[in-house]
């Protein structure tokens, strides 16, 4: 019985009793007759323990916020957020074009210093504060609500086209349900009497006429619009039905999408490794990709690629791994779920590059056989005119069993003796490492050279249907996670239904997103991918890290964490928010702007009346799409970066009231600091007067 009651200090006093038993009684803590020894079932004579006769109230109930199911659903979102289409076809292009496995060394160093450190202060500041990107950062500070605001647009821009890209890949999925697939031969036309291929095809591929003609029925250049391709436009509908079916209920409804997105494309990945490995050249394609270049390690190039590539593979400045972490329980073990996900996310960008590499060597030598069958058959014909003497090939040569090495032996003589005229034969040397170094990336791999790949595969159609519905998940689970990115700082900020507000978004977007479905629309769709997101998001990530580390504190937040963790993290992740991350950030948004300036604004437009190269004609922009360029940027990275600047950190470390706004977290120990000698103390962070959007960063506003 508590010491301070009226009932134990009788125990001690002289003075008669005048009260009677109600009066007592009523003095007391009330009982919890669930928690008590008989509802419990415990033995005569236990004890029970003190948190169920006394429970403490649950400050992650108390403040009405939705909450993960269970930690695989939290876990499956933030897999199937971070991996996305960018680890099936950028990192093995990467790792192609810097290296191949030389690239993996500066990937993994600048994983560590700033990719798995800034993921695990973005789900630590999410889970501590409990709020989407807007209202974490006004938290911290009201003027760094801009940060989230910028993240919030940045999450819109990528929204936009993202989904696009989803709705090609459902185009592409329902298409696949035929045989032969429709990408596997030129078409036919009727030209008179006369049967003959349609040139736009023959002059460049199969492949490449579907996905330019047939698909995105493409003008010649990004002013042409065109109009709206119809097709598309119906795919981009689908698409965001999709999407808003998924978060149409917040986490309840998209944590039981997760189940199925994000770990279907491990299914598929694991398929296609397998049946990779089983073709023929599978291992040329993975040796050529993992056969080091050490020289290219020396490049800034390189570094600069692989820190970019780590910037994005996790979706840091999003806001979508804030917004997720922010349904999580406070004592949630965020430094294990942000290794967790960081190393499921490596994983799957090497069993993507196996695949990926295993299909193109496969695909390597099918081309590389077809372009010595043609060369043959052109010296064939020199050999019957004359051009050529029977005596330039070798005895052992069979013309009906033409290997590869006998075509480069007798390439080889013909090369020789005909030094003066070579060029006028017009040979191809036919080398399986020429195939093998044509980079392609984007929707280039996907949408070209991947399915020119499965054209050639037993079952052709099963596998494009895998392949497509693969990437519908994958770009699913990212969508996911950057329409939670946009609607949780909307939903903490407005008391609206998510339901009203998801379907308002979707419907808001898709209306939007008609600009990327005209026959110019994939210009566009270049435009938005190269810089609407690049360079912001760097400055957006790098003002969070300068806001944690700086302006709120590196060792009070380092003391936070210890009180959620429970354990004190380790030094490695003060130094690294204090000094590395934030110079490594400066260097590569110097970098990126260096690029931006040297590199000419441009796109590869497919020309049509050109089609006797049947290539892409690089396009710079022009002067409207370079204005819009130019004021996006401005509007976007000044607000951040003004934001920054109207901090005075002295009066915020130093001046502020404890008692204007009330922390989150309970009363903790001082924190040291690694080194440190001089105790950090508890100061409450926040402030009482809000405005608009302001009001996100009060712990008691409700959703």
């Amino acid at each position: 019985m508590p010491k301070n009651t009226k009932v134990t200090q009788r125990e001690h006093s002289n003075e008669p009793v005048t009260e009677s038993v109600a009066d007592l009684l009523s003095l007391e803590h009330p009982m919890d007759y669930k928690s008590s020894q008989m509802s419990m079932g415990l033995s005569p004579g236990s004890t029970a323990p003190v948190k169920a006769l006394i429970p403490s109230p649950d400050p992650d109930l108390e403040d009405g916020r939705p909450a993960w199911n269970n930690k695989l659903e939290y876990i499956l979102a933030q897999v199937g957020f971070s991996v996305g289409l960018g680890n099936v076809w950028r990192f093995p292009y990467l790792c192609q074009k810097n290296g191949g496995g030389a690239y993996l060394v500066p990937y993994f160093i600048l994983l560590l210093l700033i990719g798995i450190p800034l993921f695990f202060l973005e789900l630590a500041v999410g889970q501590r504060i409990r709020r989407g990107s807007i209202g974490v950062w006004n938290y911290v500070y009201p003027q760094l609500g801009g940060i989230g605001v910028s993240s919030l647009m940045v999450c819109g821009f990528v929204g936009l086209y993202y989904n696009v890209i989803i709705g090609w890949s459902i185009f592409y999925f329902f298409q696949s349900f035929q045989f032969p697939l429709p990408w596997a031969e030129c078409p036919i036309q009727i030209n008179g009497t006369q049967a003959i291929v349609v040139p736009e095809c023959e002059k460049s591929s199969a492949t490449t006429y579907f996905w330019y003609r047939q698909t995105l029925n493409i003008t010649s250049s990004i002013d042409d619009t065109g109009g709206l391709n119809w097709k598309m436009v119906l795919s981009l509908l689908v698409a965001w039905i999709l999407v808003c079916l998924a978060v149409i209920k917040g986490i309840q409804s998209s944590g039981k999408v997760m189940y199925f997105s994000s770990l279907f494309p491990y299914v598929v990945l694991f398929c296609f490794l397998v049946r990779g490995l089983m073709l023929k050249g599978a291992v040329d394609g993975i040796a050529h990709m993992f056969t080091p270049k050490l020289e290219k390690m020396l490049e800034p190039q390189v570094w600069r690629e692989a820190a970019t590539q780590v910037f994005f593979a996790l979706g840091l400045g999003f806001g979508g791994v804030i917004a997720f972490s922010s349904y999580n329980k406070r004592d949630n073990n965020c430094h294990f779920d942000a290794l967790l996900v960081s190393t499921i996310n490596f994983v799957t960008s090497i069993l993507a590059t196996l695949v990926v590499f295993a299909v193109l060597g496969f695909k390597a030598n099918v081309m590389n056989e077809k372009c010595v069958v043609d060369n043959a058959e052109t010296i064939l014909g020199f050999l019957n005119t004359g051009v050529l003497s029977k005596e330039l090939i070798p005895p052992h040569i069979n013309f009906s069993h033409l290997s590869a090495q006998d075509y480069t032996e007798m390439y080889s003589v013909i090369k020789t003796v005909k030094e003066d005229s070579f060029g006028e034969l017009g040979l191809d040397a036919c080398l399986l490492e020429d195939e093998l170094n044509k980079s392609v990336q984007g929707t280039g791999l996907a949408f070209i050279a991947f399915t020119e790949a499965m054209t050639h595969f037993p079952a052709s159609p099963f596998w494009s249907v895998m392949f497509f519905f693969m990437l519908i998940n994958l770009g699913l689970g990212s969508m996911i996670g950057t329409m939670t990115g946009i609607t949780t700082p909307i939903l903490d900020a407005f008391k609206i239904r998510k339901e009203i507000l998801c379907v308002a978004c979707c419907i808001v977007a898709f209306l939007l997103g008609l600009l990327f479905v005209q026959r110019s629309g994939n210009y566009f769709v270049t435009m938005f991918d190269d810089y609407s997101a690049g360079l912001p998001l760097t400055v957006v990530v790098i003002l969070e890290n300068i806001s944690v580390a700086w302006i709120y504190g590196t060792k009070r937040f380092m003391q936070d964490l210890e009180d959620m963790l429970g354990f004190k993290p380790y030094s490695f992740y003060y130094y690294m928010w204090r000094y590395v991350s934030p110079a490594v950030l400066v260097v590569l948004i110097i970098a990126t702007v260096i690029e931006m300036v040297v590199s000419p604004a441009g796109y590869n437009a497919w020309v049509e009346a050109e089609v006797s190269v049947g290539a892409e004609r690089f396009h710079n922009y022009p002067p409207w799409a370079s204005a819009m360029l130019s004021v996006s940027y401005r509007k976007g990275m000044m607000k951040d970066i003004s934001n920054l600047e109207e901090q005075d950190e002295q009066r915020f470390i130093l001046n502020k009231n404890p008692s204007e706004a009330p922390s989150p977290m309970p009363a903790h120990r001082a924190y040291l600091g690694p080194g440190g000698t001089q105790e950090m103390t508890n100061t409450n962070y926040g402030t009482s007067t809000k405005t608009g959007y302001q009001n996100i960063g009060s712990p008691e506003s409700e959703l």
